[in-house]
Parts: C-alpha cells; structure tokens; sequence
C-alpha cells in the first residue's frame, strides 16, 4: 500500500472535534463529554476528555462517570454510522491485530495509536505474562484465529513489554522491575505463537513490540535484532517509516505491513502531543499509577481514557497472583495521595455473543469472578476490602453494552457485612 493511502486508513480514526459541546450539567464536573460527530465514513471512536481531577472525586461519582461512559460507547459503537466505518476501516486494512499486553492501567494501545475502538483485541494480564499452553488462553487465541483466517485475513499478533526511561521503579512490577527479564518473556510468547501457527510467518505474525509509558512510545523489534524506537523520529519522518518498517521486517507480508502502518503513524502523533503535555506539566501523574478501579475479566475497551483501571484477563491458571498485585497498586495509590482512599471499585465483566445460554453462561463467569477477587482481595488486603465496592456484569458483544447483573445470596450478605463496619 503507497503511504498516502496508508495516511488515509489512519486518518479514518479521527474525529470532527468542532462537534456541538454537549451539555453536562447531570455529570460529574470532572468529565467533559463530546457530542462526537464522525466525520463521513470515519470510523467511529468516543472521545471523552477526562480533567484532571477525576481521579479527586468522591468514588460514588467516579463509579456513576464510569457507567455513563460505557453507556455513551455502547451508543455510539452500535450506531449505523459507526458500524458501517468500522466495515470499511476492516476492507482498508483487513489485518487482524490482536495485543497481549499488561495490566497496567497506563498501557493503552488504541490510545497511544490513535486507533478506532473495536479495531484491536486485548489480552491482558499482570506483566503481559502469557503462556498460551494454560488451556483457557490457547484456545480462545486458537479460535481467534481461525475465526480472522477463515474470512481471508491475515493475523498479526503484538507481543508487548512496557519500562520507563525516567525512571526503572515505574517499569512493570510484574518483572519486579527488570525490563530484560519482560523483553525475555515476549521473545518466549513468540517461540510459542510460532509453535502453534508456524515460523514461515506467511499468515500469523507475532511481532515483539516495547512501550514506553513516560511518552507512550512504541519500539518495534526486528526480525535480525534491531530495534524501531518511534520516540527517535519526528512527524518528519512519517514518509520513511514504511521503508524502515520494511528494512526492520524483511519477513512480515507486505499486506500486514501496510495495515500496521497506521498505528505507527497514529503513535508518531500522539508522542508529539504527550510531550507538549510534558512542556505544560500536565503529565506528572499521568507517568505513575493512579488507577483507582480493578478489571477483571473481558470487554473493558470504553476505557479509552488511560490510568484509571488495572484490567486482568482470565489467562492464568494462578488468577490470585495479578489479583493481589493489583490490590496492592491500589493500595500504593491511595497511601500516596495519588488517589483518595474513599474507595475503589471491583468491576467483573464476561462478554456474550448470543441471548440463552451463551449469556448465562457469561453470568455465571462473571459472578465467579467478582466473588474470587473479592475473597481474594479481602484476604490480602482487609482494610482495602472495607472500601470496595462492587459491580457485577456482562457484555453483549455485539453492541458493546454493560448489562449489570444481580449480586449473588453471598455477595449480597458480604456487602451488608461491610455496611455495618464501615461508617
């Protein structure tokens, strides 16, 4: 594909932000809320501007904002407008790109890429830890493929590891800190991608990908040892970077290279507008953890705004590990100021795709889920149990509505439980 119609595809993702403000007097003071009118066959992606302060606010308006973003996705993914540039975005770039990456609330790909929201499929876990022979993660990443290739489309998958340069202590404590031992893990993930698809890299593409969260930098590693870091080029350099992409991946088709193009691009952007927020001190905080919300489970892409949530997939067979460590991110977050210590909240979520017993078998999931973390949670971390709360539910897939669900006998009494000990 030549790069102007490369930009093009990119482009597809933006918005026309002279869109009417809406009015949001009924929200919380702290979000600011666009009517986004997508501009003619532009893929459809809500834009919430968040201030700064949200992270300040009482928990019971941070939960209530948190709803009402996913409500104001769910109605504009499953609007026509949206879905039919989505449709054309997929005929643009049909590449399938599916990302395993971390925890970590201040890792967001289709953020830092510029990327419309349904594009990219998430796989999340505490470190980008993965290993694709625990049964329940294999054959989800098995069935995705084979659902991508039987449509004719080829498969990339971004491995991914994150570090500071700023500053060691806020790289990835799911690798205590050591950025070589999570670069050596992402290397073992592809060894095991290619030993389930094949090493000829013709259809399926496991591509080992650095980020940087100071500047939300991607760095692409090459086939022979190289590297890419996009926060050495400028937007300058936008028309060299398919020749560089190509020169770094000799082996990745040229169609993948091509439907990858636009992320970077999307990246090279959105490195510029990180360090302008540098310049204006606007992005002290946003460099350390200020999650205030755990995730666990499937179906968390309204979270398009950064560092507010630690999103856990089920891909462990040890599900307590991330748990923990994320209860005590939380925790480090409210004894440091960086959020207030009013609470926080466990949301579970278990995507569906059909009405019967898909989506009760999705209840069940989630319930599951809610009450393990919980039990888990309450354990570890007492006084942390004492100002949780939490919501239950499930994801119809199709219109990405979050549909909360009754609480169980159990859940019920242990939240009563709280309500006589907490004043």
């Amino acid at each position: 594909m030549a790069a102007g119609t490369a930009t093009s595809g990119r482009r597809a993702g933006m918005f026309d932000l002279n869109a009417k403000r809406e009015d949001t007097s009924d929200r919380p003071p702290a979000t600011t809320v666009w009517n986004v009118r997508p501009a003619t066959g532009h893929v459809c992606r809500l834009k919430a501007l968040v201030a700064m302060d949200i992270h300040g606010k009482p928990i019971e308006e941070r939960i209530d904002w948190l709803f009402g973003l996913a409500d104001r996705h769910s109605t504009i993914f499953r609007s026509p407008e949206a879905w039919l540039a989505r449709e054309r975005y997929l005929a643009e770039h049909p590449t399938a790109i599916a990302v395993l990456k971390c925890m970590d609330g201040r890792i967001n790909i289709p953020v830092a890429t510029n990327t419309p929201v349904g594009i990219l499929m998430p796989f999340r876990n505490l470190g980008g830890i993965f290993d694709l022979g625990w049964p329940h993660l294999g054959e989800v990443l098995a069935h995705h493929v084979q659902r991508v290739v039987s449509a004719g489309r080829h498969v990339v998958f971004l491995v991914t590891y994150h570090y500071s340069q700023g500053d060691p202590r806020r790289g990835c404590a799911g690798f205590q800190y050591d950025t070589a031992a999570a670069v050596a893990h992402t290397y073992e993930i592809r060894r095991q991608v290619e030993h389930i698809f094949g090493t000829d890299h013709s259809t399926v593409y496991p591509l080992v990908c650095g980020f940087e969260t100071d500047e939300d930098a991607l760095v692409i590693h090459g086939t022979a040892g190289d590297k890419l870091d996009l926060a050495t080029l400028t937007s300058t350099d936008r028309a060299t970077l398919e020749l560089r992409l190509a020169a770094l991946l000799p082996d990745m088709p040229a169609r993948m290279r091509a439907d990858l193009l636009p992320l970077f691009y999307g990246n090279l952007e959105h490195i510029e507008n990180v360090r302008a927020q540098i310049r204006r001190n606007e992005r002290l905080l946003d460099i350390e953890h200020r999650e205030w919300m755990i995730c666990l489970g499937r179906g968390f892409d309204f979270l398009h705004t950064p560092n507010i949530a630690l999103i856990i997939g089920p891909y462990s067979p040890n599900l307590d590990v991330p748990i923990r460590r994320a209860a005590g991110i939380i925790e480090a977050n409210m004894q440091a100021g960086r959020i207030p210590d009013d609470g926080f909240l466990l949301l579970a979520s278990v995507p569906y795709d059909e009405i019967g017993v898909d989506r009760s078998r999705a209840e069940l999931k989630s319930r599951f889920l809610s009450t393990f973390a919980a039990d888990v949670i309450r354990a570890e971390f007492p006084r942390l149990g004492e100002q949780m709360t939490m919501r239950t539910a499930v994801l119809d897939w199709r219109s990405r509505t979050l549909e909360t669900i009754a609480v169980t006998q159990t859940q019920a009494g242990q939240s009563a439980a709280k309500k006589s000990v907490v004043p």
